[in-house]
């Protein structure tokens, strides 16, 4: 509650102790005082006005003045509202609050030195509407805001509330020395809860914007309770003060009050137990006198140390301090993992989590014996590019394993906040460090795994590029001296096993791929598929469905039709979705029956999977002059395209459907040009360009299609339709053409092979460059495969159509 003493400054609106008017029921006569919708506003800066409550003002602004004048000369009525901020000397229709008080001007005194003093009374509260005039005062129209009644012997909750107010504010006033004892009497003399409410509001030691607060709250219940609480608040600081009081006024006599305030200070920590802030301090010194780290971060942490001494715990920049401390604490600078060199040990456990992959497995064998032999190694960062479900990710954590290192995964999909790599500046709200230097603070190694997983899918826009934050991260040469934003050190990655892993390398930044040691994953065969089936994705399926300990068995011809009838994807991620669907009914079968069957069969598939999805005879229905079927590669990896020809009467154009894209587009119109150029070669007659209309259709129009591996393709449907000769049964074929007629080498081999034998061809047409590729597939992957390596045009359409 405030006391009775007067802060009196020039040119202010001062707010004195209120004053109880004689009869309280004033407050509610307010109905019959007629207040007009347009009222003079008298600004207060230290107070709120509440309805009911009697105050004196000293008037001391111009404008103040004249408002005070005109309403005391008129019908004595003004709007009070209360400054935003008290510092302002001439506010402005922005620094007023809204929700005021229609104040009665009782009295208005002149005083001896040229003031003017008025004591005003609260009547209604209002809001104001709009400002009509702001010269020479502020003159706004006002909308009154009206009160509930309420009666309190209806009403048992409010009136429980309103007698914990009146006991409440009692209690403080006992507490204060500078109260007046007979404002107690006052108090319980109110019985109009309203006027006890306003009362003890206008009181109450609070904020100036506290008060604001509960004026502008319009259910008087809600006030009520927000008061309660308020005043619950003061009673308490007040109690604490008069027991600081007591523990210090013996000390009073012989000190100055800078040591009564520290007396204060040091019986609230004692009360708290301490200060917890020197001690957390001190635990921090400890912990960096025992920290392996560079000099350059032992003297950035001192500095900091001693800057978190000098600050006060409230303080803004405390907490920031505090928090880079605590990271640089956090950080393994010189601290990490003890790297396994056993190959053996090493070969088993890739071996063990990943079948096939010899190619990578050799590379990672490879790296572990240069870095046995030679004791230290920048890490090269390796790139794992591949289709979707092939396991990229999963091998990350086997070469972890392998190498007995941390891991830890960063998913970069979608990523386009430069900050998320570099961390933000410490300073603003919110900052935190950069995903790389949490990662490592997480694991508490300096020289984990980490995996990049979803590279190509980083994103760019305004907030900046984290492809190109992530050159520095992962160029060898570079990243010992990576500096984080947050951390505000430059600290060394070099020890940190970078593995990226990618869909599609052309996504992939031209920079930031220069710095990758790029490791193409192909797709998996049938036959290595079962073999991951068998040892790794049906024991989890079992094991996740409650069937580990259930004696049933998928043999190898059933996971053979589950994968060729029911998948077709280039990783094993449809087929583990497909694994589940066949427990969870064994699953069912077993809670129903408590027993099972202890083989899947192939007729037991078609009861849980339905019908096949995928056939092979789709080749069968398409074989006819006109069609050739190509080989192409997309992101989830291989697969067949039939391209179709037709000829039609005409003016000898090319139409060309199927949803192409330009280089496509391009290969067809080379491959008619190459057949007209050389008709007479291949005895065709040259009119048909002119007479005939050539129309080529690449079915699945929805799906887009580019690149130049069709060219060949092409140029056989093209050549067979001309020709009325079908293509030779079950083949398939990939290459670029030339207006030369020469055939080029395209991607994607093992890829579009094993889509080939998935697909039942028979044979395989490709550029002789191309070779080198097909002996790096397992052979007992492609038995059954004839391949024929050609160098022109003239080869293909030898084998694809019989010419000679």
């Amino acid at each position: 509650m405030k006391s009775k003493e007067l802060f009196v400054r020039p040119e202010d609106e001062m707010e004195f102790m209120p004053i109880i008017p004689l009869n309280e029921d004033d407050s509610e006569n307010a109905d019959e005082v007629v207040i007009p919708s347009e009222i003079a506003l008298l600004p207060l800066r230290n107070t709120v006005l509440f309805p009911g409550v009697v105050i004196p003002i000293t008037v001391g602004r111009d404008r103040s003045v004249k408002a005070v004048n005109d309403a005391y000369k008129a019908d004595k009525l003004v709007g009070v509202v209360a400054q935003k901020d008290s510092t302002i000397e001439e506010p402005l229709i922005k620094d007023l609050e809204i929700i005021g008080t229609v104040a009665k001007i009782i009295k208005l005194i002149k005083m001896p030195d040229g003031g003017t003093t008025i004591i005003i009374q609260g009547r209604k509260r209002f809001s104001v509407e709009t400002i009509t005039t702001e010269e020479p005062y502020f003159r706004a129209t006002i909308k009154l805001l009206e009160e509930e009644k309420i009666n309190l012997e209806e009403d048992q909750h409010f009136a429980a509330t309103v007698s914990s107010i009146k006991d409440l504010a009692s209690q403080i006033i006992l507490l204060s020395p500078n109260m007046p004892s007979e404002a107690s009497v006052i108090l319980k003399n109110i019985e109009n809860p309203a006027f006890l409410i306003h009362f003890v509001s206008s009181n109450i030691n609070i904020d100036l914007k506290e008060k604001q607060e509960l004026l502008e709250i319009n259910d008087i219940k809600i006030r009520a309770e927000k008061l309660m609480h308020l005043l619950n608040r003061e009673l308490q600081f007040a109690e604490l003060k008069n027991q600081l009081t007591n523990k210090t006024k013996t000390e009073l006599d012989k000190q100055q009050k800078e040591y009564f305030l520290q007396q204060q200070l040091k019986s609230i920590k004692e009360e708290l137990g301490g200060d917890s802030n020197e001690r957390e301090i001190r635990e921090m010194q400890k912990k960096a006198e025992t920290k392996k780290w560079p000099e350059a971060a032992k003297e950035l942490f001192n500095k900091g140390i001693a800057k978190l001494e000098r600050m006060h715990v409230s303080t803004p920049d405390y907490s920031v301090v505090y928090n880079h401390l605590d990271l640089m604490l956090e950080l393994p600078w010189e601290e990490g993992t003890i790297d396994s060199y056993d190959l053996n040990k090493a070969k088993k456990i890739l071996d063990r989590d990943h079948y096939g992959m010899n190619k990578i497995k050799e590379r990672l064998l490879e790296y572990l014996a240069v870095l046995k032999l030679k004791g230290d190694m920048k890490s090269p960062i390796l790139c794992f590019v591949g289709p979707p479900g092939i396991g990229k990710t999963s091998l990350g954590r086997s070469i972890a394993s392998a190498l007995n290192r941390k891991y830890v995964r960063l998913s970069l999909g979608g990523l386009r906040d430069e900050s998320e790599i570099r961390g933000h500046r410490k300073t603003y709200i919110g900052a935190m460090p950069g995903r790389i230097i949490q990662s490592i603070r997480k694991v508490k190694s300096s020289n984990p795994v980490i995996i990049l997983d979803e590279i190509d899918k980083v994103g760019k826009d305004f907030h900046g590029d984290p492809s190109s934050a992530l050159l520095e991260v992962l160029d060898p040469e570079q990243n010992h001296t990576f500096y984080d934003n947050y951390l505000e050190q430059e600290y060394d990655l070099s020890k940190v096993l970078f593995i990226a892993t990618a869909n599609d390398l052309q996504n992939i930044q031209p920079a930031l791929r220069d710095r990758l040691e790029i490791i193409d994953l192909n797709g998996y065969a049938v036959e290595e598929k079962v073999q991951i089936a068998k040892r790794h994705l049906v024991p989890k399926q079992k094991e996740m469905h409650g069937l580990k300990n259930v004696p049933v068995k998928i043999s190898d011809p059933v996971l053979t039709k589950v994968i060729e009838d029911y998948t077709r994807e280039s990783g094993v991620r449809e087929l583990d979705r497909q694994l589940a669907s066949i427990m969870r009914a064994l699953a069912k079968e077993y809670a129903i029956k408590e027993k099972l069957k202890p083989t899947v069969t192939e007729k037991d598939l078609q009861k849980i999977l339905g019908k096949p999805r995928y056939s092979n005879d789709l080749y069968k229905v398409a074989n006819m002059p006109g069609v050739a079927v190509g080989l192409a590669w997309t992101y989830v990896g291989g697969d067949i395209l039939f391209i179709e020809t037709s000829l039609s009467d005409g003016k000898g154009e090319l139409k060309l459907t199927g949803n192409l894209g330009n280089v496509m587009k391009e290969s067809a119109i080379s491959a008619v040009t190459y057949l007209q150029a050389n008709a007479k070669k291949y005895s065709i007659d040259p009119e048909i360009f002119q007479k005939k209309n050539i129309h080529v259709h690449v079915p699945e129009g929805a799906v887009p299609k580019d690149g130049p591996s069709a060219g060949i393709t092409m140029m056989t449907a093209i050549a067979s339709a001309i020709a009325g000769k079908k293509v030779k049964p079950y083949v398939a074929m990939t290459g670029e053409i030339t207006l030369r007629g020469q055939v080029l080498p395209v991607g994607g081999i093992k890829e579009k092979i094993l889509a080939a034998k998935r697909a039942g061809m028979k044979e395989v047409i490709l550029c002789w460059q191309n070779e080198k590729d097909v002996q790096e597939i397992n052979s007992d992957y492609i038995k059954g495969i004839k391949f024929h390596y050609v160098k022109t045009m003239q080869q293909v359409l030898d084998i694809a159509l019989n010419y000679n």
